[in-house]
């Protein structure tokens, strides 16, 4: 069966520690080298990486921009894929042998699906892996509140470093929002899954490494949650505006965004404080859509664990959380006798120490 041809977009910025390993887990994939382009987009880096990249030319095109953040990395990369196909890489991240022959494989035989995502493996700080998979291949396209409902479950299988498209689709959608320093892959998966079927496979074809310079894990302080909020909340706005557009009714709209701004919401209290029922508006909300399967003990600690949000203002609430989080006696309690529920209908495995 002839392969479609794919082009690699790898979007870094102060990647040096990753980088080498991103590339090389591409150029070893078992794909026709004359059949993908690889193309490295550099948000202005200010490490070693640009000088790491350019050791691997003329084998991939190194494009070097201002730091802008995610979403302009993709405005600059997406128009320079030659590709049918774009299969997408963060810096930090690296994929596993077969990877682009599975993705070309399953795009090539359903001509009606856009997005291809999978199962991941993370490897963790305490040196542990674990893969986090669907239970089995699924289908889906965002046109119901049924399908909205699954894919807002799906979405940590479709990020950046798990994403494939149509280039057709990619450019159909562009630009993305700049304010989208990260989450541009959100903006991405989510219009792509309104405008084309996705099929989400439960093999792990990436590996994402979790450190200290995630760009979304790091940001952590004061400054990182603003930060953050103001990404969650441009992404809440304009995808409320954009699906609109695309003619998805509210219902549909309100179901895919709501636990985003739902998350915006959080980082807000935490920041600026608000009403008491903010809080708990945006706590219960979160909680419904990620534990539904909750057990009954651990819907009857939660219960408990949120009495304070009906008592103190959002920012001591949250303040208290995040200090009794650090304690260790609380957290060995926490994982030995009630563990916090996983994500619904999400399995997961924990693995040998490496």
């Amino acid at each position: 069966m002839a392969k479609l041809p794919i082009s690699v977009l790898i979007d870094t910025y102060n990647h040096e520690r990753f980088i080498e390993k991103a590339i090389n887990s591409v150029l070893e994939q078992d794909f026709p080298a004359a059949e993908r382009e690889i193309i490295v987009v550099d948000d202005g880096s200010t490490d070693r990486t640009p000088q790491i990249v350019q050791r691997f030319e003329p084998r991939l095109r190194y494009i070097r921009k201002e730091n802008g953040g995610q979403a302009s990395a993709f405005n600059v990369g997406i128009p320079e894929c030659q590709g049918q196909i774009i299969t997408f890489l963060d810096g930090d991240d690296y994929w596993l042998p077969g990877k682009l022959s599975r993705v070309a494989e399953v795009l090539t035989k359903n001509p009606a699906v856009g997005l291809v995502g999978h199962a991941i493996k993370e490897f963790l700080p305490n040196g542990h892996e674990r893969i986090s998979a669907p239970a089995r291949d699924e289908e889906l396209r965002i046109n119901s509140v049924e399908s909205a409902k699954r894919f807002r479950l799906r979405k940590s299988f479709l990020g950046t470093s798990r994403m494939t498209m149509r280039a057709e689709i990619a450019r159909n959608i562009l630009p993305v929002p700049e304010a989208l320093l990260f989450e541009a892959d959100e903006y991405l998966f989510t219009l792509a899954a309104v405008m084309s079927d996705v099929i989400i496979l439960r093999e792990p074809l990436t590996c994402y490494v979790i450190h200290g310079s995630n760009l979304y894990m790091s940001a952590v302080g004061k400054s990182g949650l603003r930060r953050k909020q103001q990404v969650m909340a441009a992404l809440a706005s304009s995808l409320q505006r954009i699906l609109r557009a695309q003619g998805l009714t509210a219902d549909v709209v309100d179901c895919v965004v709501e636990i985003i701004q739902a998350e915006a919401d959080r980082f807000r209290l935490m920041l600026d404080g608000g009403a008491r029922w903010e809080t708990v508006r945006a706590e219960n909300k979160l909680f419904e859509v990620l534990h539904r399967d909750a057990s009954n003990s651990q819907k009857f600690f939660r219960t408990l664990s949120m009495i304070p949000a009906f008592l103190l203002p959002p920012r001591w609430f949250y303040a208290g959380r995040q200090w009794l989080g650090k304690r260790p006696w609380y957290r060995n309690i926490r994982q030995e006798s009630l563990p916090v529920p996983g994500i619904t209908a999400v399995t997961s495995s924990e693995e040998s120490k490496i």
